[in-house]
């Protein structure tokens, strides 16, 4: 049995809970108990509140023998308590009578007779029927009496709001309900908006009104307010079972604007809520939109589409409709019954025959969008080809050798061309060779096995003819395209490394250099690093001999990769930059092109980065594309452009799926495959998507194990949307910024991959946090520090972020406990300076919770701390910084209680060390303070002396200049009146 103040405060508790099951079972335990108590203020108090938790967590039908017991408590024995508690049993009339309309088995009679109950009493209490003629207009709305509606809605909106009127969220919610019915969607939008740009701190709000707007948008052109209205309001009614009626709305939406796949999805999140509704009425709401939305489904296609419901088989998408339909028809027709009208039913029929709206709106923050952003690429135009009508076998081959020597890739095809149409193959081996090397040259990327055809046939034609050193060049070039193309082996290996001897024997400085660097980037697909830099090296000083800086620039690509995957990142970059800056300048676009998505990958400048990965984008660089547009997005992000790089991300991911259901996409020679780790492939500091799922796999012990296809098509695209989430969050897009976090987060707790999970919690606890969804991101910060019980350092972190939340929402006494653990965790992680930046926020926080002692003790330890720091770190300009406005919040925290004297010896010195690293408007701040104190223990002439010096130094736009000012002239009155 417990006492009446250990229900006293599980009652407390249950009021810091959000409405829901949580809160019933708290508020269930409570009734359980309150009549064994002799506490007649708790039991009244216990079931009023118990009945506003049944309402607002979906079980209305439990509150009205609550409510019942209340009223006839209230009337049978008044006294104090009554009174205090009477503003809230009135309030709870309103919701009675809309509840009752929402129960066919509830006669309409009684939902009269309360209505009439109701508008005595606030008579009685001196209130105004504001509230009584909006809830007569409602019940005559829901029975379908036109005239009757209209006259009340009339007397409504003539009569003045009360302290009893519905919030400046709900009135306007109806109101816009009245008008959107009439077509008068302008108007509705007019009177929203304030409304939204104002504070609405109602339960119910902004969701309900948002979720009224919706269609009010789209009639009005405004696609993307619609959108936004919901994903808003349906971010939040989804986890609430008493928001079903309004789930129901928004599968309508979706269904009648082109959102067939999100309505299905939605339906199934709530399908089973059905057999638990908050009420008839809004499973009948329910029921009939999703008849529409699978109306919708059956029409394009996919009525065989399954719907999966707890404890029963799947349900086919056509089947489920007529089910659907059958048990909307028949609640209607009970409330018809029950109202004398046919009302219900006709509105039910025309919400499940509903046609499309005509036009459709983007709901999914992941679709596919138009990019954006893509800079035109420089394009170096290629000299007019002029081919001799005269020219000879042999001057033909020459002049397509030259142009394949200058990466003249269109004048190199037309020259060949011209050759065929005028030429039979030349009865010379050798010329036949050069002839075939050409062709293999210009065939197309995924022509495999015709270019090694070609390159084959040369050989042999350079064999026939004795050239040994071009046979030899030819098979080596062939050797490193299967290489890139398959497997890399020793065989190969041994090709390329044989061509290397003969080209030091009989070939000149070119084809030396080529056989260099053919070898150097075998040894770079073999991993072997530092073979391919050394021969690479070899390579670029035979390179230099030629003088051709065509060649050079191809060197220089070839050493920034090799340089790249060996780590040496600086000289990676210098490498890449110079091969971008030539091919940027001389061309051909598409080796301008590579040479960017290697720069843009590497370079640790997000400008550069951004102009130079604009290229291949441009271009449409086969395979370079997903990661492309992830780097870009990456360093859109580092320069504060979140905008813009959710269109990066937001490609990459569709790209992602594309690639998902087809087979690995192959790289064209010389590039890595998507997905496969490409040099450079990850921005700085960053691991590629596919590098951090395979990172995570090995982690959580699903390398090598069945599921891989999952891992290597699935886990990346986790990984992008999860720093999409960010971009959204960035760009001040927190619902969009939630729904793709959410998913991400399923994702990532599907696989098991702990630390993403964790690091995608805290990203979805900022969001909520900016959603003011207090209640969810405080648990999902309490959730985090539970799971990172072996990181304090991470402890730390998230509760440092969760003790600000709870500081910035006036919970204070909690803030205080959440900072202490915090700071007890950053030093038993070693962060001695993050130590003491928690203090001085549990020190502000014990202040305004009024807990003085425990604040004293928090100054005494500071002291402590910042003595022990060592003399580096506390020379550090951050740490300075903390130490002097922790003076600041130990002068607020005495001054506040008129401890003038002893705030002293804390506020001398610190604007001083303020000043010294420039903090000049906080070393303002605490002069003023400084003076206020003396002059507050007696010391006026040593307060006018520091604000006559601070007054003349201050800036005249100074943020704390007028405040320095009103001081002084009362430090002048106090000496003056001496």
């Amino acid at each position: 049995m417990k006492t009446a103040p250990e229900l006293w405060g599980l009652l407390g508790e249950a009021q810091q809970l959000p409405y829901g099951a949580a809160q019933i079972a708290l508020i269930d335990q409570v009734l359980r108990h309150v009549d064994t108590t002799d506490d007649a203020a708790l039991k009244f108090s216990a079931r009023l509140y118990a009945t506003t938790a049944y309402i607002y967590g979906g079980e209305p039908v439990r509150a009205f023998p609550t409510f019942s017991w209340c009223v006839a408590d209230f009337d049978r024995n008044p006294s104090p308590y009554h009174e205090r508690w009477m503003h809230n049993l009135l309030w709870l009339f309103k919701n009675m009578v809309h509840s009752m309309t929402r129960f066919p088995e509830l006669p309409l009679e009684r939902a009269y007779a309360v209505l009439d109950d109701m508008e005595r009493r606030y008579r009685e209490s001196g209130h105004g029927l504001q509230p009584v003629y909006k809830h007569r207009y409602l019940v005559a709305q829901h029975v379908g009496l036109t005239d009757e509606a209209a006259d009340w809605f009339r007397k409504w909106q003539a009569a003045p709001r009360n302290p009893l009127s519905d919030c400046a969220g709900c009135d306007p919610t109806s109101l816009v309900n009245h008008l959107a019915a009439e077509g008068r969607f302008e108007e509705a939008v007019e009177l929203a908006t304030p409304v939204l740009a104002g504070d609405l701190s109602c339960s119910e709000q902004p969701q309900s009104i948002l979720s009224e707007l919706m269609v009010v948008y789209l009639k009005t052109g405004r696609l993307q307010e619609a959108a936004d209205a919901h994903r808003r309001s349906y971010l939040v009614e989804r986890n609430n079972l008493a928001d079903l009626w309004g789930i129901g709305d928004h599968i309508d939406f979706c269904a009648r604007t082109g959102n067939e796949h999100r309505g299905l999805e939605i339906l199934q999140r709530h399908i089973d809520w059905l057999d638990r509704a908050p009420s008839p009425a809004a499973a009948m709401n329910f029921a009939a939109c999703a008849v529409q939305l699978l109306r919708r489904i059956i029409a394009i296609g996919h009525g065989d589409s399954p719907v999966r419901r707890a404890g029963r088989p799947d349900t086919p998408a056509a089947e489920l409709a007529v089910e659907l339909e059958t048990f909307a028809t028949d609640l209607a027709a009970r409330f018809d019954a029950r109202n004398g009208t046919g009302h219900q039913s006709e509105v039910i029929r025309e919400r499940m025959s509903a046609e499309p709206y005509g036009v459709e709106v983007s709901l999914s923050p992941t679709a596919r969008r138009v990019p954006v952003g893509t800079p035109e690429p420089v394009r170096v135009e290629e000299p007019v080809v002029t081919i001799d009508e005269s020219a000879t076998p042999a001057e033909l081959i020459d002049l397509a050798e030259q142009h394949y020597r200058e990466d003249q890739g269109d004048a190199l095809r037309a020259v060949l061309a011209a050759y065929d149409a005028r030429h039979d193959d030349p009865a010379d081996p050798s010329l036949a060779g050069r002839l075939w090397t050409l062709r293999g040259f210009v065939l197309p990327d995924d022509a495999v096995e015709e270019t090694a055809a070609a390159w084959q046939r040369a050989a042999d034609l350079f064999t026939e003819a004795g050239d040994t050193a071009r046979a030899s060049a030819v098979r080596a070039r062939l050797a490193l395209y299967r290489a890139r193309d398959g497997e890399p082996n020793a065989e190969l290996l041994s090709v390329i490394d044989a061509d290397v001897a003969v080209q030091e024997e009989l070939g000149d400085p070119g084809s030396r250099a080529s056989a260099l660097i053919r070898l150097s980037q075998v040894y770079r697909l073999l991993d072997r690093l530092d073979d391919a830099n050394e021969v690479g090296d070899r390579a670029d000083r035979v390179a230099a001999e030629t003088g051709d800086q065509r060649r050079m620039a191809h060197h220089a690509m070839v050493r920034a990769q090799n340089r790249a995957m060996a780590g040496r990142s600086e000289e990676a970059i210098e490498a890449a930059r110079s091969a971008w800056v030539f091919y940027r300048e001389h061309g051909p676009i598409r080796e301008t092109a590579e040479a960017g998505m290697v720069l843009g990958q590497l370079t640790d400048d997000p400008e550069e980065a951004v102009t130079a990965l604009g290229v291949p984008l441009a271009f449409g660089l086969e395979g370079a594309q997903l990661p492309v547009r992830v780097t870009r997005g990456r360093a859109l992000m580092r320069l504060d452009r979140a905008a813009e790089a959710i269109d990066d991300f937001v490609e990459a991911l569709a790209l992602w799926a594309e690639q998902g259901q087809a087979a690995p996409a192959q790289a064209a020679p010389g590039q890595a495959a998507p997905g496969q780790a490409a040099p450079g492939q990850a921005a700085p500091g960053q691991a590629a998507p596919d590098q951090a799922a395979s990172k995570e796999a090995e982690k959580a012990g699903k390398a090598g194990q069945g599921g891989e296809d999952e891992i290597a098509w699935i886990a990346p695209g986790l990984f992008v949307r999860q720093e999409l989430a960010q971009a959204y969050h960035q760009a001040n897009r927190p619902v969009e910024a939630a729904e793709v976090a959410e998913e991400a987060l399923l994702g990532f707790e599907r696989l098991g991959f702990d630390e993403p999970a964790a690091d995608t919690r805290f990203l979805l606890a900022a969001v909520y946090r900016d959603l003011q969804d207090t209640d969810r991101a405080l648990k999902i910060y309490h959730d985090l520090i539970e799971q990172l019980d072996g990181n304090p350092a991470g402890r730390g972190q998230v509760g440092e972020q969760a003790g600000q939340l709870l500081y910035d929402v006036d919970r204070d006494s909690e803030a205080a406990l959440t900072f202490r653990a915090a700071a007890e965790a950053l030093r038993d992680a070693g962060d001695l300076v993050g130590e003491l930046r928690v203090l001085r926020k549990r020190l502000m926080a014990l202040n305004y919770a009024d807990q003085v002692p425990e604040a004293e003790e928090v100054i005494e330890l500071a002291a402590r701390r910042y003595a022990e720091l060592p003399a580096e770190s506390a020379a550090e300009p951050g740490v300075i910084w903390g130490r002097s406005v922790f003076a600041f919040e130990v002068g607020n925290l005495l001054m506040r209680r008129g401890r003038y004297a002893e705030a002293l010896p804390h506020l001398y010195g610190a604007p001083e060390r303020l000043r010294e690293i420039g903090a000049v408007d906080d070393a303002d701040r605490l002069d003023g303070m400084l003076a206020e104190a003396l002059l507050r223990s007696g010391s006026p002439k040593e307060a006018e002396r520091i604000l006559g010096a601070l007054l003349k130094r201050m800036r005249p736009d100074a943020p704390t200049r007028d405040l320095a000012s009103e001081l002084y002239d009362e430090v002048l009155n106090r000496l003056n009146d001496r």
